[in-house]
């Protein structure tokens, strides 16, 4: 290119006759604005190569680990990924997704050597915020806030998360796909059905009973049954009590997982078998969904709530006809 322009303001240069200089400076003029013309193109498409490319994205929080899953974006790393896989389990996390520790202390030199585009965390783990910053940008998403409506604190985190990763329409389907499946449930669960009390064990004698302000909570009222736990609940809906205090007429749930220190509970405590659910055989057992999770496991939820009760069907009225 630079040779041709060379050999054109030579020959400009040559050219005597008035009339010849003047179509010359035509052809230079022409030429200069082909020239910036094609680098603003090869400019405007190197720029949208660039906003087009994965970003690489890392993860501390699992509730904002799971919502970049949702939207196709698999994390370079998150941290903690064997208990992930206990509590969270879905959406499962693909073996290249890097483990760089500790949720409350991550691996900085592994963190440092993914080279990261952005780093989301959430206010839990502000205090680490200014050593990952160093690293990469960091976005800090709130999603439990209390002073909000539950669902719409999801659907925002959702479309947050789509914005920052370049992936806001697939966002907008996914906020349409859970909203559906919530809504497609409800149309199958019976009004009428019992209470439930959802409960996460700590030991042989200690529960985690989740009320206001808990993603359970939250989507058994999506759902339009009612929750049986009325008791106060901390800033993440739940509270601990006593198994003694697990009174209702209604359905026990019981969500995993459920530790070894718990588990002889079920054959040989006698205030256990004493429990009225426990009594009239309305115990339901969930796997492990994530309660302080995102929308998939807000949905995944209500489906294993659904499941478990259309199998208690069986047994006993409290569905209308699948």
């Amino acid at each position: 290119m630079l040779f041709f322009l060379d050999n054109l303001l030579l020959s400009f240069r040559c050219l005597g006759h008035a009339p010849t200089r003047v179509r010359g400076l035509l052809l230079l003029q022409l030429f200069f604005l082909t020239l910036v013309s094609l680098n603003v193109e090869a400019a405007v498409s190197s720029l949208s190569q660039s906003q087009n490319a994965s970003l690489r994205v890392a993860a501390i929080d699992w509730t904002l680990v799971e919502t970049l899953m949702s939207l196709g974006v698999v994390p370079v790393a998150t941290a903690q990924i064997k208990d992930y896989q206990a509590w969270v389990v879905e959406p499962s996390l693909p073996e290249q997704v890097v483990d760089i520790g500790l949720r409350a202390q991550p691996n900085r030199e592994l963190a440092a050597s993914l080279n990261l585009d952005l780093i989301l965390i959430s206010p839990l783990y502000s205090a680490i915020e200014p050593t990952l910053s160093q690293i990469a940008p960091v976005q800090t998403l709130t999603t439990y806030n209390p002073e909000k409506d539950f669902w719409q604190n999801l659907v925002d985190t959702t479309r947050r998360v789509g914005e920052l990763t370049n992936h806001s329409a697939e966002a907008e389907v996914v906020i349409e796909h859970h909203r559906s499946r919530i809504d497609q449930m409800k149309e199958k669960i019976a009004m009428d059905t019992p209470p439930l009390l959802v409960v996460q064990f700590i030991d042989d004698r200690h529960v985690r009973a989740y009320g206001k302000g808990s993603l359970y909570d939250m989507v058994i009222k999506q759902l339009g049954l009612q929750n049986a736990w009325k008791g106060e609940t901390n800033m993440w809906g739940y509270t601990t009590v006593g198994i003694e205090e697990l009174v209702t007429q209604g359905y026990l749930v019981i969500v995993d997982p459920v530790p070894m220190s718990a588990e002889g509970v079920f054959d040989d405590n006698r205030l256990w078998q004493a429990l009225p659910a426990v009594r009239h055989d309305r115990v339901l057992s969930l796997p492990a969904v994530w309660s302080f999770g995102a929308l998939p496991s807000a949905v995944r939820f209500a489906d294993e709530l659904y499941q478990a009760l259309t199998e208690q069907h069986a047994t006993e009225p409290g569905l209308r006809n699948l």
